[in-house]
């Protein structure tokens, strides 16, 4: 077990992990994404159980706004409305 200390300043407890039994072609594509993103397969595969397990950070509102793409002006999304739609209601 290794212990590191964090920015904080506290403690962080590492643990070792150890899998057998894992099929070769698994190895090999764990190997290959590593080498797409320029880490060890041992940095992948901790990126790997760290998005499974812990799950995407959450958005704030301004974020999720922010990411919406600009897909047209706003005057194409104006309601139209047919000249008989108005006279339902008079």
């Amino acid at each position: 077990m290794l212990s590191l200390i964090s920015k904080t300043g506290l403690e962080a407890k590492m643990a070792d992990l150890l899998v057998r039994g894992v099929d070769e072609s698994l190895v090999r594509a764990l190997k290959e994404r590593a080498a797409s993103h320029g880490r060890s397969a041992e940095a992948e595969h901790r990126q790997i159980l760290a998005e499974a397990l812990i799950g995407p950070k959450k958005r704030t509102l301004t974020e999720a706004l922010l990411a919406i793409p600009n897909v047209g002006a706003d005057a194409d999304f104006e309601r139209v409305q047919p000249p008989e739609a108005r006279r339902v209601f008079d």
